[in-house]
């Protein structure tokens, strides 16, 4: 994976170049943004995986 060595000195920088970029104002509304997107994805594979497990249970019954 290429961004298994990034450490903290490489998320130090991309936060500078975030803050850079789109200014100190928006970097909380872009964060809320991304955590609701991480937690809509979590959710859905979730709900795949729980799909998935049921299907497997009723083929067994």
């Amino acid at each position: 994976m290429p961004f298994s060595n990034i450490g903290i000195p490489g998320l130090i920088m991309i936060l500078i170049i975030a803050l850079i970029i789109f200014g100190p104002a928006k970097l909380p509304e872009l964060g809320r943004a991304f955590g609701r997107t991480l937690n809509e994805f979590k959710g859905a594979t979730k709900g795949l995986i729980n799909e998935e497990d049921d299907k497997s249970v009723d083929k067994t019954q």
